[in-house]
């Protein structure tokens, strides 16, 4: 992206495709039960806003945040401080980097009213340690699994990359325990081409400016 400042590596900067993030909130504005509230959503890790644009789409409100300043005007708030304290939000949706994911869950449950929806690579929800500290203690409700790859590629979204890994959405419902397992689903083929708007090469591709973040849907 042109003028974009290069983040320190560690801060693991994947930007989301926006045709994800529409996936998720296109699934969870058709579920009759529960009836979800999507008032207010949080991006953590909003980077340059990839998600936020499309979190913006379907909430009344997005608020979006960071480590690290991007320079796309968000407040730089380290989301992990254990002295952070803010008032609570509806939901937390964010793409969190990988060897924090597990630390950005439990936060997103305590500051959470509604719920926590983080994707994160399928192999991800494979680890002894993550089952002890977070999967047992609080099972997620869903995991919504990509049947299509969702190519996410360091510093950059390009609508045209490719990828051999693989992308799901781990969802906890605020109050919703797990009777007799977690509800594994699929999102299915077709969900880029169905989920993809003209403009977003446009918006949020390797050659964009700034998103366009005003708050507006697109």
């Amino acid at each position: 992206m042109a003028g974009r400042r290069e983040p320190p590596d560690s801060l693991d900067f994947f930007p989301t495709p926006p045709w994800a993030t529409r996936a998720l909130t296109d699934a969870l504005e058709k579920m009759v039960e529960p009836k979800l509230n999507l008032r207010v959503a949080w991006d953590p890790a909003a980077g340059e806003g990839h998600m936020v644009g499309p979190l913006n789409e379907a909430f009344s409100y997005c608020v979006a945040s960071d480590v690290f300043d991007y320079g796309r005007g968000y407040d730089v708030v380290d989301f992990l401080d254990p002295a952070l304290s803010i008032s609570l939000v509806d939901w937390i949706i964010t793409n969190p980097p990988f060897n924090t994911a597990m630390q950005f869950a439990l936060r997103g449950l305590a500051f959470a009213r509604e719920g926590v929806a983080l994707l994160v690579r399928t192999s991800w929800i494979s680890s002894t340690g993550r089952f002890r500290d977070l999967f047992n203690p609080h099972p997620p409700t869903y995991i919504w699994q990509f049947s299509e790859r969702c190519a996410i590629v360091k510093g950059r979204f390009d609508p045209d990359a490719s990828t051999a890994t693989d992308y799901c959405w781990v969802i906890w419902l605020k109050g919703e325990r797990t009777r007799g397992g977690v509800d594994f689903r699929w999102i299915p083929p077709g969900a880029k081409q169905r989920f993809t708007r003209p403009d977003d090469a446009a918006r949020y591709g390797v050659l964009a400016d700034a998103p366009l973040l005003d708050g507006a849907p697109a």
